[in-house]
């Protein structure tokens, strides 16, 4: 052969080097891959935070304080004005005069100002006045011993361009009277319920002061309600200690509230149509100090009182475990005012106050005990009125100026205080933490603490984790290490379909099936949870007694064919047993027949002050667990899995058996990914909903107790959010509880990732 054949033949051989040049198409696809990508991950992470701070947009409005603003200053010409009032939208506000002249004014100038003169008797004057914002109705007590009462009302008209016009009118009634002989009326009150109408007045003259009040009652039929007609005149001046310097009717028209001079209030209650002396006590400790100014908040059953030291505290009523009266007592103290307040302003919509002195104005809120504004003001104001509502304040000064301001505070019942502290709510004994978003009137307080919300996330997974996590982890052990592995190939793949069913039909099967069956067998559930370990352990201990050549005529893998009868039947004997226990142990005294019964719902509340409920943490565990169970088992047996063969083969080889080879190599080593699989369970059960609001009370309570219902803040979410207005306290306060639970499940998990690499570390395999 030649030798340029043979050179020939040598680069023959030679690879192409084009054969290794990759495509352009393949490049393009390559880099559009790769920067589709990194896009796609950039924009999920943007995803991310965006909706973070989309939740925190929602919730920063909670935490703010009020704004106010003068927006107009009306000169009236009214001097030393006698009372102010003003319409629902503060747009024909009216003013009186000692002359008993109604002035309606618009701020705007547009119309011209009306005037209506009360019917005042011929040589009587207004001693005494009172306006009843939320009845929008006027008392006018006069120089006789009679008052003069009359119901504003105004009426929007709107013109065929779309306008709108604020029309006032004023209905009389006529005068009544308080005794038989004249007095001054000094000071008065009233209430107006659906059936009664109580109205208290104050009246003096040269031989002394009294008390007097006037009760009317009116009777409703199939035709409709008649009017209010006097029920009883009653004197309260000898119950007394001193001489009476205001007066306030409280709720219902069954409660009075009395100053004396000596700084001692006197609390009166409507009993059987007769009014009796319920309560007596001094609201400041102090005895140089003198009340500056005290009235109702609104729903009448709270009481703001300021002294000429600047203390300011609130007297609310509750039942006295004591007295087993609702009584006053001290339930919040408030920043001080400085000088003390001289005039006061509730709000007619929700437990906002307004203090004022010739100084100083200052918003409050009375649920929470925060000082939402507080600013010094140019000139001293007579009168205060907060709007109907809530968004303007209209102030009077004596020289006839009206002081008009907007009002801004959307969320007065937020705060910090609100949502993480105790708070004594109305009608309590005590401070505590509650959550109630919404009642059956007007007057309700809302309650809006988180603390029980996440106690209850708390509650529920712990009660299902305590169910899961051993069922869970004892199976992907028992799987991986000791089950054939032709049924691994059938079993595993079963119970992972578990993780498909809908939770809502887990939720109704806890509800409407487990409950109620579990409810009159729970010494049975009990006997069960205790009888399935141990005689799991019972049988595995005995059939390692008997001798190898029994034990090798049952296939490695198999040997569930023996335990799991004796495990069921031990069981079903457990369930059995149950009643004929609750006979024995959980036995207590019927309150009705006095006679001792078996009844363990009756014996745990006796025992424990917790009552029983049907559906309760108990049957969330059950179910939640069963929703828990195929994520940990599924994990955790993959992990348990990826054991390297030659560890285990090691283990045995030196002559460990393989529940030491399990317990001393596989577990130590798996631990990792069992950690893992557990926190996502826990991410599992904490966010779960369906289950929670069908198969519990959903009531939010403050116990770990199992046999009581919860509340979580996924299910609080779940159950309030279709009732929330949009842009609301509630609405945002719901955003505020997804980023709490957001919160929560990011630092458990970061402490889980936290620890999950250290168990890596510690047990890898490989250095």
């Amino acid at each position: 052969m030649s030798s340029d054949q043979a050179n020939l033949r040598n680069r023959s051989r030679v690879p192409d080097p084009q054969r290794f040049r990759v495509s352009k198409g393949t490049l393009r696809i390559d880099a559009f891959m790769t920067r589709f990508i990194f896009v796609g991950g950039l924009g999920v992470i943007v995803a991310i935070f965006g909706i973070f701070f989309f939740i925190l947009a929602e919730i920063v409005p909670l935490f703010k304080g009020a704004k106010v603003e003068q927006i107009e200053s009306v000169d009236t010409g009214i001097t030393h004005p006698l009372m102010i009032g003003t319409d629902e939208w503060t747009e024909y506000p009216f003013i009186v005069d000692h002359g008993g002249r109604i002035h309606f004014v618009d701020p705007t100038g547009e119309r011209r100002e009306k005037i209506v003169q009360a019917p005042l008797p011929e040589g009587t004057s207004i001693t005494g006045s009172k306006y009843l914002q939320e009845a929008q109705s006027i008392l006018l007590g006069l120089s006789n011993g009679t008052y003069l009462s009359a119901n504003v009302s105004y009426v929007p008209e709107f013109a065929s361009e779309g306008t709108r016009t604020i029309t006032a009118s004023i209905s009389w009634e006529d005068a009544q009277a308080f005794t038989e002989t004249g007095r001054n009326i000094v000071a008065l009150d009233a209430t107006v319920s659906e059936q009664k109408k109580s109205i208290a007045a104050i009246l003096t003259d040269d031989s002394g002061t009294s008390l007097w009040v006037n009760t009317y009652v009116q009777k409703r039929s199939l035709f409709g309600a008649s009017g209010f007609k006097l029920d009883s005149q009653t004197e309260l001046t000898g119950q007394l200690s001193a001489k009476p310097l205001q007066i306030l009717v409280g709720a219902n028209a069954e409660l009075l509230v009395v100053r004396c001079h000596d700084e001692t209030l006197h609390v009166f209650k409507m009993d059987a149509g007769e009014w009796t002396h319920l309560q007596q006590f001094k609201p400041f400790e102090q005895e140089s100090t003198r009340i500056s100014s005290m009235d109702f908040i609104k729903g009448k059953v709270s009481l703001s009182i300021t002294n000429t030291q600047g203390d300011h505290v609130l007297y609310s009523l509750y039942r006295s475990q004591d007295a087993g009266e609702r009584l006053f007592g001290l339930t919040k103290s408030f920043e001080p005012f400085p000088g003390g307040a001289t005039i006061f302003a509730p709000s007619s919509r929700n437990k906002a106050l307004l203090l004022g002195n010739d100084s100083t104005l200052s918003l409050r809120y009375a649920t929470t005990g925060d000082t939402r504004w507080e600013a010094p003001i140019d000139h001293p104001i007579k009168q205060l009125l907060i709007s109907g509502k809530f968004d303007r304040i209209l102030g009077i000064t004596d020289e006839g100026m009206l002081e008009l301001y907007s009002l801004r505070d959307p969320h007065p019942e937020a705060g910090f205080a609100a949502f993480f502290s105790k708070i004594w709510y109305e009608g309590q004994d005590r401070p505590q933490y509650l959550w109630q978003s919404t009642g059956g009137s007007d007057d309700f307080e809302p309650k809006l603490s988180l603390i029980p919300l996440i106690i209850g996330s708390f509650k529920g997974t712990f009660y299902a984790l305590l169910f899961a996590i051993p069922i869970a982890i004892l199976a992907a052990i028992y799987t991986s290490q000791f089950l054939n592995p032709g049924l691994k190939r059938v079993i595993k793949p079963g119970i992972e379909i578990m993780a498909s069913l809908p939770s809502v039909v887990l939720g109704f099967l806890g509800a409407l099936w487990l409950a109620p069956l579990l409810e009159d067998r729970i010494p049975s559930v009990l006997l069960v949870s205790l009888a399935i370990p141990g005689s799991a352990v019972l049988i595995g201990y005995l059939w390692n007694l008997l001798p190898i050549r029994i034990r090798i005529l049952i296939p490695k893998g198999w040997e569930f064919v023996i335990f799991l009868p004796l495990i069921v039947i031990v069981s079903w004997l457990a369930w059995q047993i149950g009643p004929a226990l609750e006979n024995i142990v959980f036995r207590v005294t019927d309150p009705a027949t006095g006679e001792s019964i078996a009844d363990f719902r009756l014996w745990w509340e006796a025992s424990t002050g917790h009552v029983f409920q049907q559906r309760n943490s108990l049957v969330v565990g059950f179910m939640m667990g069963f929703a828990v169970i195929p994520i940990i088992y599924t994990i955790a047996e993959d992990s348990l899995s990826a054991v390297p063969p030659s560890m285990t083969s090691a283990s045995l080889a030196l002559g460990a058996s393989r529940w030491q080879t399990t317990a001393r190599i596989v577990l130590p080593t798996a631990s990792a990914g069992i950690f893992s699989a557990c926190m996502i369970g826990l991410g599992r059960a904490v966010g779960e909903t369906m289950i929670v609001v069908m198969a519990t009370g959903n009531t939010p309570i403050l116990d770990f107790d199992m046999f009581s219902g919860m509340r979580t803040l996924a299910a609080n979410i779940a159950v309030e959010l279709p009732e929330a207005p949009h842009g609301g306290t509630l609405y945002r306060t719901l955003f505020l509880g997804a980023f709490v639970l957001f919160i929560l499940t990011f630092v458990v998990n970061t402490a889980a990732e936290v620890m999950r690499h250290r168990l890596r570390n510690k047990y890898k395999v490989v250095n």
